[in-house]
């Protein structure tokens, strides 16, 4: 690394008065079997571990891309490379670096790699922040190999990074800490005499909500802790009580566990109030979720199962609005990702609601269940195959396009279920349209057979 003369003194700052450095920064691993979590980017021969290692050769190192949410390491590993790698580490930031910093490097990196044979990692921070012209002059280094880029971003990188950047570099995505990684780090965190020493220990109730703030954020846990911390010490506490944790970082501890029954009570009942179209009480339960630091994701997934099991063609908008914030939720996570969700959750509640789509495929499937099955009528089978015709396969189908309205009278289920009826739309919302042409289709079809649910 090459700091500049304010760089420098901060840094002998910080070896002289550790403490002076936030917890998060005294407790950044030195080492790869430091680092918690991200275990899949840690084998051995991975891009991280070649750069870590000095690998050369015909086989260099490439420009790796980290993608990934906050707290999870990304600056951390592009730390332990600058420690551990013999090569020169320059670090830029995307908020504050330009055009002219990244051509001064390049140009640096490239008398180093002439003159003393020796190679430079770049870590851009932010990368996203930048233009699409800023990360064009990243190109000719990387492709040239004059530079090894670092690169980390919270936002998705196909849609954030150029393509030829991303040709040229290696994506490697990071995933949110479990909270068996961040339970290590806030251990280790209190013993260590780089954090607290042994100054506090942290109570089972106060680490659990902890790890429920901390949401899979490495650094949001560490911050936390050391706000707690610094309380406890000021008022001589030699614990750090849930009741200091609470105040310290003015959010209630929500009695909510996520292995256990309460993690499945509070889910049932978010469904059942947007099933119910009460969308404050909806409202509530999404707030208790994501309060209890439950994965979006899951809630996400639920919302999913809700839209076809509750809405279905009543509202034929809401699957897609749910599958829509799986996505966003997925791309941004916490805590933006509870705007997302709120908006789901709104619309999910007050959208007409209907089930016939659940009770259709219900029925069906218990009438297959029974063994009501049966052979697939001959005009419908396959009649591509050599020797089809001969099987009578294909033989008499009418192609519906070639028929006045689109629809041809002809057999389609086996003979077993031939007139059963397993969808049966409402009247609500968007379904009462699907209702009128359900009922002119299964006419012309010469269908006027008995409901799967009166049999």
């Amino acid at each position: 690394m090459e700091p500049d003369l304010f760089t420098a003194a901060a840094e002998d700052r910080q070896e002289k008065d550790p403490s002076s450095s936030p917890l998060a920064v005294r407790m950044r691993p030195r080492v790869l079997d430091e680092v918690v979590g991200q275990q899949h980017l840690l084998k051995p021969g991975s891009p991280l571990r070649r750069l870590v290692e000095g690998s050369g050769g015909p086989a260099g190192a490439s420009s790796v891309i980290l993608w990934g949410p906050p707290g999870t390491g990304k600056t951390t590993l592009a730390y332990v490379v600058s420690k551990a790698t013999n090569k020169r580490f320059v670090e830029l930031s995307a908020i504050t670096a330009g055009v002219k910093e990244v051509r001064a490097v390049i140009e640096s990196a490239r008398r180093a790699t002439g003159g003393f044979g020796k190679e430079t990692v770049l870590f851009l921070d932010e990368i996203h922040r930048f233009s699409k012209a800023q990360q064009d002059s990243l190109l000719p280094a990387v492709e040239n190999r004059w530079v090894t880029l670092i690169a980390a971003t919270t936002e998705n990188p196909y849609f954030s990074i150029i393509s030829p950047l991303l040709s040229r570099s290696l994506l490697l995505t990071l995933e949110s800490l479990t909270d068996d990684d961040l339970r290590d780090l806030l251990r280790r965190a209190l013993t260590d005499e780089r954090g607290l020493g042994g100054a506090v220990t942290l109570p089972e109730d106060a680490e659990a909500h902890l790890l429920r703030i901390a949401g899979g954020d490495a650094r949001r846990a560490l911050t936390a802790l050391e706000a707690a911390a610094g309380a406890a010490i000021a008022t001589g506490e030699a614990k750090i009580t849930l009741e200091t944790l609470e105040a310290t970082v003015d959010r209630a501890a929500v009695k909510y566990d996520r292995d256990g029954d309460q993690h499945y009570d509070v889910a049932s009942a978010l469904i059942k109030s947007i099933r119910g179209s009460d969308v404050d009480a909806a409202l509530h339960y999404l707030a208790r979720m994501i309060e209890a630091g439950e994965d979006p994701r899951f809630i996400a997934r639920r919302l999913m199962i809700s839209a076809s099991e509750d809405i279905g063609l009543a509202d034929p908008t809401a699957l897609p609005t749910a599958v829509a914030a799986a996505q966003a939720v997925a791309m941004i996570g916490f805590p933006e990702a509870a705007l997302t969700l709120s908006h789901a959750t709104i619309a999910l509640a007050l959208a007409p609601k209907s089930n016939a789509a659940t009770l259709a495929i219900s029925a069906a499937q218990d009438d297959v269940r029974r063994g009501l099955a049966g052979p697939v009528p001959a005009h419908l089978r396959d009649g591509h195959y050599k020797g089809a015709a001969k099987l009578g396969h294909a033989q008499g189908y009418v192609y519906p396009h070639d028929v006045q309205g689109g629809i041809a009278a002809q057999q389609y289920a086996p003979d077993a279920v031939r007139d059963r009826q397993y969808y049966t739309p409402t009247r609500y919302g968007a379904e009462a349209r699907y209702a009128d042409v359900v009922e002119r289709v299964r006419e012309r079809l010469g269908r006027s057979g008995e409901s799967a649910e009166s049999s």
